[in-house]
């Protein structure tokens, strides 16, 4: 089957086929082998992508901006700091003095594509950075891809899986713990997400580990319930941070997250209530019950409250593979959606 996605925004990866993820994948791993290839390394070529960020970021800015560097164009940074959101009709918008629909349309006639990067902390509800990522994908024919919103990240969870089937092949049947871990940071639910919706749709068992007052939102995990079933698979949720590691786990993802009140309390609070959870860490000790699992995190890493040094450090972490793939999945959804590159799968 020949994939062709050119003009398609990326938003969520529930929204995309399984063929058009396999095929995403597909060529990603191909850019990494032969990352400087001919083939490539014009795609873009004179071409500028869009990068509004409200909120600031490392790997992503880098590795968005070297994706676009490596097939021959050109990204195009903008931190808009003098915009503020406001709710409309219709949804979210940017008041800047002018509305997204005037905005987006002269920015389609700029540029190739753009990416928004908006999480919890610009917005004042949840899903209000999804909201405007869809505003913009309303108005503009040029891709809108999510560089993470306050709901998902497409592009961490396509190089979790991509990480995840280099070291462990085919993910079929396979399973993988999401567990929460206390933390400094009131960290966003966007790669949790991701990781638990595209982990279902790829045929793997998904165990939910957190404490009590840490649900993540309902619909969500009715999607990966829905893709569990589909598949077969197993859906658990579990609340004792022990009882979670066990042997058929392979795959180990510690990570903070607020809670669902995070919106009404602040971050603050919300630290300091996570604080006080220090027993929902990833250990060594806890590793060596899983299947020689490996761990696996978006970064940056809370070390020595998401993570121990000893596992987030030692041979079972495969989290700066990881990383690196965000630049080759990246670059594969340029390519598809922006050059228009088919792919057979």
């Amino acid at each position: 089957m020949l994939v062709d996605i050119k003009g398609k925004d990326i938003i969520c990866t529930q929204e995309l086929t399984l063929q058009q993820i396999e095929a995403l994948l597909k060529l990603a791993k191909e850019m990494k082998a032969d990352r400087f290839g001919e083939k490539y390394i014009e795609l873009l070529k004179d071409r500028t992508f869009l990068m509004f960020f409200f909120n600031p970021s490392l790997r992503t800015r880098i590795s968005f901006e070297a994706a676009a560097t490596e097939l021959g164009g050109h990204a195009q940074f903008l931190e808009p700091k003098t915009m503020r959101l406001r709710k409309t009709s219709h949804g979210v918008e940017v008041q800047a003095g002018e509305t997204i629909e005037d905005a987006a349309q002269v920015l389609d006639r700029y540029a190739c594509g753009m990416g928004i990067r908006i999480l919890e902390t610009s917005v004042e509800n949840y899903g209000d950075g999804d909201a405007l990522l869809r505003e913009y994908a309303r108005w503009m024919d040029a891709p809108i891809i999510n560089m993470a919103d306050d709901k998902y990240h497409p592009c961490q969870g396509l190089s979790d899986v991509m990480g995840m089937q280099e070291h462990r092949g085919d993910l079929t049947g396979k399973t993988v713990l999401m567990t929460w871990a206390h933390g400094s940071l009131a960290r966003s639910y966007c790669s949790v997400h991701e990781n638990l919706l595209i982990t279902s749709r790829m045929g793997m068992n998904v165990r939910l580990a957190y404490p009590k007052g840490y649900d993540l939102p309902q619909e969500e995990i009715d999607k990966v319930k829905a893709n569990c079933e589909k598949n077969g698979r197993k859906f658990e949720i579990c609340q004792d941070p022990d009882e979670a590691y066990t042997k058929d786990v392979e795959f180990v993802y510690s990570r903070n997250w607020f809670g669902p009140d995070f919106y009404e309390i602040g971050k603050e609070a919300e630290i300091e209530r996570a604080s006080k959870l220090t027993n929902w860490i990833c250990t060594e000790e806890r590793m060596k019950r899983t299947n020689n699992g490996l761990f696996v995190h978006p970064m940056p890493v809370d070390r020595g409250k998401e993570v121990t040094d000893e596992v987030a450090s030692g041979p079972r972490s495969i989290i700066v593979d990881i990383a690196e793939n965000r630049l080759h999945t990246q670059k594969a959804i340029m390519a598809m959606t922006i050059a228009g590159m088919k792919v057979e799968v």
